[in-house]
């Protein structure tokens, strides 16, 4: 990074951290009642913004409502990375990588063996890619969207050659363990088998685990990825409804087939695709609908207008049950998103192929490249951290075309060494942490130029419309508020905890980022 960037980027983690310490130690003067359970929702990709015109649009939504009995965070922040796996984790466990270890799901582990690879126990490990999607999926399904992990997948463990399932990989414990040591019942519902990384440390978290494929054509596999269910704004709302299915009969006190009467979870929920899709997917190179927004004050096009009605519509079901069965005052809503998208501002997206980032890394020294995950902020691992200076050096200086990047602009360029490893642990010590990472221009999604792109957005990145996501806690119970303190999804899992009448001292990220149930008022700041 040029100096001017690494300014920026130091005065950034030390705004961080002074945060965390804030959070850790402020004190608030109010306590909302205990419930009975918790219902957190995450509609991914969904911004502050986005959650703001909505509501401002649509006076009688069910969004609107639960604002009017709520509390609307407006500058919260979602975990960077800002992917999937790490951002669910940050809202059950506390913790960012830092704590979890979890980078992104698709990362690079130094210490595993690769699934396919000839395993000696005790011996030195190679190291592997480590992707917790649904690239460990068994194929064909069982029935339509329903398949289990195929263990011969999954990465193994040097010491015994045993396979590391997704519940293994992350270091801390969550909500849902230490809600089900206390005799609660727990359940979710997501996108892929590897969700089955909610388990936790202790393998036996999720009381009801629901994941139906996503990334599958009309519930079967194998299937070409030109047809999955994400490729259609339509099939993608139509999925969701599966899972708002799951949530109504465990609403109703069954299990989520709704077959089995087992009561209601005291924490349960699930995560929606619709939106996400909708910002992301432009299907005009297939005579399609393009989703995304309409101008940089994030206008949403008609595909996404759509599905931010739909959701709304599948919430208020939710809400609308709850009542019924008389447990809305019971029960804390938390509404949240795992990561945003970017770019929001059409007029900012630009294409980068991520081959360019390989060549020029590879030019180092040949097969240097372990792994490169680029959506919106690239992932890199070498496999010879010796030479990650040389590296560093010839992205700042490849032409911005291939990168992506401009190592010369404040915020932007690459972060590695002693930048890196004030955020995260070092790379030199850690298995898992990348050892560079790239700041790419705003508004760069890394994608493959063909003539079908469909993707206009993606996460995965640091930027601001990665990030800054929707953030609501709602109840009959609670008075109307906007909080403009600056908070972090992470601050979910303390707030779910004490919701229930739960010490977050259990949350085994405390010990490496304290963190603090998210505030019921402003602050007055110095």
């Amino acid at each position: 990074m040029t100096r001017r960037t690494l300014n920026v980027f130091v005065s950034s983690a030390v705004c961080l951290a002074a945060f965390s310490a804030v959070i850790a130690a402020r004190v608030d003067d109010e306590d909302d009642p205990l419930y009975a359970q918790v219902l957190l929702l995450s509609v991914d990709g969904l911004h502050a913004v986005d959650l703001d015109r909505f509501i401002a649009g649509h006076p009688d939504s069910t969004l609107a409502s639960l604002t009017s009995t709520g509390r609307l965070y407006s500058h919260a922040t979602a975990t960077r990375p800002a992917d999937s796996f790490p951002g669910l984790l940050a809202m059950v466990t506390g913790g960012t990588p830092r704590s979890t270890g979890v980078y992104y799901d698709d990362g690079y582990d130094r210490s595993l063996v690769p699934a396919a690879a000839a395993c000696v126990p005790g011996a030195s490990a190679p190291g592997t890619r480590a992707q917790w999607k649904q690239n460990l999926d068994k194929v064909p399904v069982i029935a339509p969207f329903i398949t289990v992990i195929d263990p011969v997948k999954l990465p193994q463990a040097p010491e015994d050659c045993s396979r590391v399932l997704p519940h293994q990989f992350p270091r801390v414990n969550n909500v849902f363990e230490i809600i089900k040591s206390a005799h609660g019942r727990t359940a979710w519902s997501d996108k892929h088998p590897a969700y089955e990384f909610l388990n936790g440390r202790s393998g036996n978290a999720i009381d009801d685990l629901y994941t139906p494929e996503i990334a599958s054509c009309d519930g079967l596999l194998p299937c070409a990825s030109s047809l999955v269910t994400t490729q259609f704004f339509s099939k993608t709302m139509a999925y969701d409804d599966m899972k708002v299915a799951a949530i109504l009969h465990e609403i109703d006190g069954f299990d989520h087939t709704g077959t089995a009467a087992v009561g209601v979870p005291r924490l349960f929920g699930m995560n929606f695709q619709a939106v996400s899709v909708g910002q992301k997917l432009d299907r005009t190179p297939l005579g399609g609908p393009r989703g995304g927004y309409l101008d940089a004050a994030a206008t949403p096009s008609a595909p996404l207008e759509d599905a931010l009605e739909h959701t709304d519509q599948s919430i208020g079901l939710m809400v609308s049950e709850l009542g019924a069965r008389g447990l809305l005052d019971s029960t804390l809503i938390i509404i949240s998103a795992k990561h945003g998208n970017s770019p929001i501002d059409p007029a900012a997206l630009r294409r980068i192929d991520p081959a360019g980032i390989a060549a020029v890394v590879n030019a180092v020294q040949p097969g240097l490249l372990a792994l490169l995950s680029a959506d919106t902020g690239p992932l890199i691992w070498l496999k010879d951290q010796a030479r990650t200076a040389e590296v560093a050096d010839q992205l700042k200086a490849a032409d911005a075309t291939l990168t992506g990047i401009d190592a010369s602009a404040p915020g932007q360029g690459v972060l590695w060494g002693a930048d890196l490893a004030a955020l995260y642990p070092d790379p030199l010590s850690d298995s898992r942490t990348p050892d560079i990472i790239l700041l790419p221009v705003a508004g760069t999604v890394y994608t493959p130029p063909v003539a079908t792109a469909t993707k206009i957005a993606d996460h995965g990145g640091f930027g601001e419309d990665d990030v800054h996501v929707a953030l609501l806690v709602s109840s009959p119970r609670i008075p109307a508020k906007v909080i403009d303190d600056p908070v972090e999804t992470r601050q979910i899992a303390c707030t779910i905890l004490k919701a229930l009448g739960m010490d977050c001292d259990g949350l085994q990220s405390e010990r490496v980022e304290p963190s603090k149930f998210l505030p019921h008022s402003n602050h007055v700041r110095d």
